[in-house]
């Protein structure tokens, strides 16, 4: 790779300034102007002027896929439009000429934005899982998850994770942690009584619910991949330090620990699914550390997955478990107003994940129904926004500041190391440079220096831009 790396950077200074004349690429998003191209703006620039300096054999972590959430909400909202648009969001989305999407994840059982709560195992006591059953789920998320693999070039990747274990496997016997007090929200399952709060084990945590348990996971990518829906992977637990008053449970690092090392991990074995850590919402090392620095777990733990305040821990994760593939696992998911502010937010968390080491990027909400609330009662933003009684749709702009990496950023690409700033970079296996930047503040110029060439871009006013230089083939 040093002497791949070294050729390429090679082939990109022989060209020199022609590049930003003949191959450099150049498209900015703003809220009103998406995915505008302005590679006419790009000007041979001073390398002693540069903002950004490059070193292409200064690389980091290997990018292996950007994505997106299914659920049965998405699902809900794509079919209100015709065929032919539902076709044309996932053709856009999952093309190489579109967002280039290849990662999915997909909960196991009910999520936040599923329609209601339900799990694959509701008769209790059914500890050998005779009467597991996915059959809710071709209703909304086979279909979405088929209809997306239909596009799959080879390089698809789908995993799982649960919000909430069957209800007879939880202490509470309520499929929500805490009730829901608010009176313009609606009711869900649990009451006063039946509250577990973090810290405490919503779980069951015993050998035989283990036993269960680890079947059911089992049953599960079995059942899925019969479907013609292989999963890559699965995280034992969405949230697991939170009680919430959608599907939810909580566990202490201890019994998780337990249950990923004796019980899930053995009966994965021969599955063809892989086993990661997550989801972690908290920025605690001292919890990841209970999983990952038991033997047992890490004989199973090819990974961990982090989201929300678990970013916070993301660094330290990997400074401590650098053999570790890192994903991010959900994308911050807003307030429904997908505005810019939310869009700015978007890039600030790519750029914090990247940089500590992430190699799978996902966002949450393919798509919604417009300014409709979740069954839960809150809104939250989507890539696409679908108006039901006019049969049309939009993409909002996190799609386009999504699309300005997951575009240009191939499989294989290796980030590269630079100096702090409000930018990232990376070389792709063919050779080309992404430059992507971020900008707050009022209309200015940027400068990209490589070696002794250098090209200045134009970066509008609350903008996300990306630069593209492309090695010389002649």
């Amino acid at each position: 790779m040093v002497m791949k790396i070294a050729t390429l950077a090679g082939s990109l200074l022989s060209v020199g300034c022609a590049v930003a004349a003949q191959g450099a690429e150049f498209r900015t998003t703003t809220f009103a102007e998406r995915w505008r191209d302005a590679s006419a703006n790009v000007e041979p620039a001073k390398a002693s002027d540069a903002d950004l300096r490059l070193d292409l054999a200064a690389t980091d972590q290997t990018v292996l896929g950007f994505g997106v959430c299914a659920s049965e909400l998405s699902w809900n909202s794509l079919s209100a439009l015709g065929e032919t648009d539902r076709k044309s969001i996932l053709d856009e989305m999952f093309s190489k000429n579109g967002g280039a999407f290849s990662v999915i994840r997909t909960p196991i059982g009910a999520s936040d934005f599923a329609t209601d709560f339900y799990s694959y195992s509701e008769t209790p006591g059914d500890f050998a899982m005779e009467k597991f059953s996915i059959e809710r789920d071709r209703k909304a998320l086979l279909p979405l998850l088929k209809e997306i693999l239909s596009r799959d070039d080879g390089t698809f990747k789908v995993w799982a994770s649960p919000w909430c274990p069957p209800l007879w496997m939880k202490k509470s016997g309520a499929y929500a942690s805490k009730p829901q007090t608010d009176p313009t929200w609606p009711k869900n399952d649990c009451l006063p009584e039946q509250r577990v709060r973090e810290g405490e084990d919503g779980f069951l945590c015993d050998y035989a619910h283990f036993a269960a348990y680890a079947k059911y996971f089992r049953k599960y990518v079995d059942a899925y991949r019969a479907e013609g829906v292989p999963v890559w992977m699965v995280m034992p637990q969405n949230e697991f330090n939170s009680d919430q008053v959608f599907p939810s449970c909580t566990w202490q690092a201890k019994s998780l620990a337990a249950f990923v090392g004796k019980y899930l991990g053995p009966a994965l074995e021969g599955s063809g699914t892989e086993l990661y850590f997550g989801t972690m919402e908290r920025p605690s090392l001292e919890m990841a550390r209970t999983i990952l620095d038991d033997p047992d777990c890490r004989r199973y733990v090819k990974g961990a997955g982090f989201q929300w305040a678990g970013k916070g821990a993301i660094g330290k994760v990997r400074e401590r478990y650098p053999d570790l593939v890192l994903v991010q696992t959900e994308q911050e998911c807003g307030d429904g107003r997908n505005d810019w502010r939310n869009a700015r937010h978007s890039w600030e968390l790519m750029r914090h994940y990247f940089r500590c080491g992430v190699s799978y990027y996902c966002y949450w909400n393919l798509s919604l129904v417009d300014n409709a609330m979740s069954r839960w009662g809150w809104r939250q933003n989507s890539l696409v926004s679908v108006v039901p009684a006019k049969r049309s749709f939009a993409y909002n702009v996190e799609y386009h500041v999504l699309k300005q990496l997951s575009h240009y950023v191939g499989r294989g690409a290796h980030r590269l190391k630079t100096a702090d700033g409000d930018w990232l970079a990376f070389i792709n296996p063919d050779g080309s440079v992404v430059v992507a930047f971020g900008n707050a503040g009022p209309a200015r110029n940027a400068t990209v220096a490589i070696g002794g060439a250098a090209w200045k871009v134009p970066l509008p006013a609350d903008s996300v831009s990306t630069l593209v230089l492309r090695p010389d083939r002649r």
